[in-house]
């Protein structure tokens, strides 16, 4: 599902996010990456989601190497296989929760009556099925990351990525939101969790250890 190959990514001073990443990760694989602050763990996952190129090595995803893609091929990546939870919510305040994850399938050319159907019956899925019409603002925390996982999972895709998914949860909300990615895993979706707990970390099938941009195990 991913393979990075000696991946740099570098900055301006000469600071190195990633210096020479190589690791593989299989389809079907439920995956953390661990490390302190400034470890390259978000980088990595910007990385493997095709939100960012390496400076130098070999990026592929779903058996596609993401340098020789367009920004347009890349962003239909995105669209088809790819779905990202962040820390931070990123619901649009305002608009209803089925539109909110419905919204998921804009650019992967679903018709709106068909993005709403999915929508419903993903909200369905992770026990949200009551709350189509409320807006993020009458949510709770543990709700609006639920929201966040609908609208990443909504075109059914075969990668999710997710940022640490429980930073800002509380712990009853957090393991409510692993229950659901396991979920999502027993059905077939590879998972990443970029995460500092340690907890979260044991619970998935593997762990790589990232320290200075570097794989320290894999």
């Amino acid at each position: 599902m991913i393979e990075l190959t000696d991946v740099t990514k570098a900055y301006a001073g000469g600071v190195h996010a990633l210096a020479g990443v190589t690791l593989t990760i299989a389809p079907g694989d439920s995956v953390a990456v661990v490390g302190p602050s400034g470890s390259g763990k978000s980088t990595m996952l910007h990385m493997m989601g095709t939100l960012d190129r390496p400076t130098a090595g070999r990026v592929a995803v779903d058996g596609h190497d993401v340098g020789r893609l367009t920004d347009r091929q890349l962003s239909a990546l995105r669209a088809r296989r790819i779905g990202f939870v962040f820390q931070q919510f990123h619901l649009a305040a305002g608009v209803p929760v089925r539109d909110n994850v419905a919204d998921g399938l804009l650019y992967a050319g679903v018709a709106r009556a068909e993005r709403r159907r999915r929508a419903t019956a993903t909200l369905e899925r992770v026990g949200l099925g009551h709350r189509l019409r409320h807006e993020p603002r009458e949510l709770s925390g543990g709700e609006k990351q639920r929201v966040a996982i609908a609208r990443a999972v909504v075109g059914e895709p075969a990668l999710l990525l997710a940022d640490e998914p429980t930073g800002n949860l509380d712990s009853a909300s957090g393991a409510a939101v692993m229950a659901l990615l396991h979920d999502l895993h027993a059905s077939g979706t590879t998972i990443v969790v970029i995460t500092h707990d340690q907890q979260v970390a044991a619970g998935l099938d593997r762990q790589i250890h990232l320290r200075d941009g570097r794989v320290v195990s894999p």
